[in-house]
């Protein structure tokens, strides 16, 4: 039996937890920072888990993950 190929696009921005669930970046980061405030972009610097109801679409994307 081949390999599963991997969706390169899903693996560059997905990452698994110890646990095993999937996180992603965080979006509203990249430009007009400044009017946002400094707690704001302090937060959004955190990483996002997968809703559960989309790591179940997403897993097939990244299988070696």
């Amino acid at each position: 039996m081949p390999k599963m190929k991997t969706k390169r696009g899903a693996a560059k921005r997905l990452k698994r937890t110890a646990s095993g669930t999937l996180r992603r970046a965080g979006g509203w980061k990249q430009h007009k920072l400044e009017k946002k405030s400094p707690k704001r972009r302090r937060h959004l610097r955190a990483n996002k888990l997968i809703d559960p109801s989309d790591e179940r679409r997403l897993r097939p994307l990244v299988p070696y993950l």
